[in-house]
């Protein structure tokens, strides 16, 4: 149960999704607006901060999605939680889109490994495993941009029984015909910032936090190696 007061928000799809969790209680909004963020995103900040009878000091954290996805809506992301956050002197957790959606299919399905996905466009997807430790998803293998058609035994396990999800397997499903482990999840396609609120919390609680001045977004473009994370399997 979550018990710290935060707003989370995630524009680095073309979906737009902010949540308030106040004492108790959660207020939510979920759209895809294509285009359309910059213009949506602080009104309806407002909207549900008065929903919920709150001030923006009366919160804990800011969560924000901090990619992978869109350049520009990964920048607004980061661009108004720093904003929101300067305002108020309040602490920030960035959260990987891709971790919100396999921690969504933990919550919504109880799978415990799971391969997000994000449609990169040029013939690429974003990409990463992850599994759950202690109710949170956390990541196996680093987050890359790779060709569909190139996933092989090195980036999908053969063993496990898995879910994936996302955009990019949404585009292109065939890549997953070699993996019958592997089970597409079509209703999990784009990141909801409810399932931000377990990391920012858990972040919050470990002291892992940064200043506004120090958020930063993952574009991942950069990423050409697949490397296992030091101490997962």
């Amino acid at each position: 149960m979550i018990k710290s007061n935060i707003l989370a928000l995630d524009a680095s799809t073309e979906a737009l999704s902010i949540v308030l969790h106040f004492q108790g209680q959660t207020f939510h909004h979920f759209e895809e607006c294509p285009q359309q963020h910059s213009q949506k995103i602080l009104p309806l900040v407002d909207e549900l901060l008065t929903k919920a009878n709150c001030k923006l000091k009366d919160l804990d954290v800011i969560g924000f999605g901090q990619g992978p996805g869109s350049f520009t809506g990964v920048r607004i992301s980061v661009a108004i939680a720093q904003g929101l956050a300067y305002s108020t002197n309040l602490p920030l957790v960035g959260v990987s889109t891709l971790a919100i959606m396999a921690q969504q299919a933990f919550e919504q399905n109880g799978s415990l490994s799971v391969y997000p996905s994000i449609d990169a466009r040029m013939g690429e997807i974003y990409f990463a495993h992850y599994q759950v430790q202690n109710n949170l998803m956390l990541l196996v293998n680093q987050e890359c941009v790779i060709k569909p058609d190139l996933l092989n035994n090195d980036y999908i396990a053969t063993t496990e029984p898995s879910v994936a999800v996302g955009t990019g397997f949404k585009t292109y499903p065939d890549a997953l015909n070699d993996f019958e482990n592997v089970t597409i999840n079509t209703d999990i396609t784009l990141p909801d910032a409810r399932y931000m609120l377990a990391h920012v919390e858990a972040a919050f609680l470990a002291g892992d936090v940064v200043k506004a001045s120090d958020a930063q977004p993952k574009y991942v473009r950069d990423t050409v190696t697949w490397k296992k994370l030091p101490g997962r399997e």
